[in-house]
């Protein structure tokens, strides 16, 4: 059985299947390019490859036709760059990476809320643009706040979010808590007081965004939610763009309603020069980067290989999106 990976792997686990498999890796981090649909199937057929797996290349019709493919590995949480359903129909199992990236999240969420609350990037600035001429200004003008005693709102109790309130917890913050899927019990459980949207938003001192983008949470943090936040609140983004109103987050900034923002992620990526963030001085921005990290590469490639491992052996992954492809596919 042949294996195609697309994704990028860590090297001992490319060893741990070539001991069960033919593998073809060729990584689009190192080729810096993506499969059109026709090209990805065209290449299964060339390979023979029963196995794919992927993080970026999408996987719809014309590749699940591939003669012979029987299990696509996505090395991501969400699955939407795959035709779930036309896989299931054709007997195709869909794995994930569930969680993979968790953990550089949480710690980058973190690292912007620090930067916010110490002014670490305009203090920097100072000091790498040659204009720190006086030793004690800056210790006045850059006074920052403390995560501990900190109020810190939550908003998405899934993976991220609560290895985010875990660590806010570690700090000393109190972290206040909103996900109308989480049962209140379990949240106060992991050490989170739940509370209503427009409780978290006025009490916290932070409020930090990780929930998925759905219709129910579009837009979930509008202009009018914006607007009873504390003027020396920050909010931090790391979830979704969508989760909150762009327009009206910039309007809130412009006007300085909140002391400021860190976003990892936008509605258009990369952020195009005529965005108006680029403009304010009261916001950090960074290109969604919130996953990329060593770890996260070696945790995706070790949940990868052990399903397909299993899946060898005649087993149901662990990691399966697609349970009802079974029957079809024989297991």
């Amino acid at each position: 059985m042949r294996a195609l990976i697309l994704a990028p792997f860590a090297e001992r686990y490319l060893r741990r299947l070539r001991r069960s498999l033919e593998v073809t890796y060729d990584s689009w981090t190192e080729t810096r390019r993506l499969h059109s649909p026709e090209d990805l199937a065209a290449r299964l057929r060339e390979e023979e490859a029963s196995i794919l797996v992927v993080e970026a290349d999408f996987v719809f019709d014309d590749v699940l036709d591939a003669p012979g493919l029987r299990l696509v590995g996505v090395c991501r949480n969400a699955v939407n760059q795959v035709d779930v359903e036309a896989a299931s129909e054709r007997g195709i199992l869909v794995i994930h990476a569930l969680a993979r990236n968790a953990v550089a999240v949480a710690e980058h969420t973190l690292a912007l809320m620090l930067a916010l609350a110490r002014h670490v990037v305009p203090a920097h600035r100072l000091v790498a643009d040659g204009r720190w001429s006086d030793p004690v200004e800056a210790y006045f003008t850059f006074q920052g706040r403390e995560l501990a005693g900190s109020v810190v709102g939550v908003i998405g109790l899934g993976n991220i979010g609560r290895e985010v309130a875990a660590r806010l917890r570690a700090l000393g913050a109190r972290v206040l808590a909103y996900d109308p899927h989480a049962p209140p019990r379990r949240m106060r459980a992991w050490g989170v007081t739940p509370v209503r949207l427009p409780d978290l938003m006025r009490r916290s001192d932070f409020v930090t965004i990780h929930a998925i983008l759905t219709d129910e949470s579009e837009a979930l943090v509008d202009q009018a939610m914006l607007r009873l936040m504390k003027p020396q609140a920050y909010l931090v983004n790391t979830g979704a763009a969508g989760v909150v109103d762009q327009a009206a987050l910039v309007r809130c900034l412009e006007e300085r309603r909140i002391a400021g923002a860190a976003l990892d992620v936008f509605e258009g990526q990369p952020l195009p020069a005529s965005s108006p963030y680029l403009k304010l001085n009261n916001v950090i921005l960074t290109p969604h980067i919130g996953g990329a990290t060593r770890e996260t590469v070696v945790r995706h490639s070790r949940m990868i290989t052990e399903d397909i491992e299993r899946f060898l052996r005649g087993l149901p992954p662990r990691r399966l999106v697609n349970p009802e492809a079974l029957s079809r596919h024989g297991g």
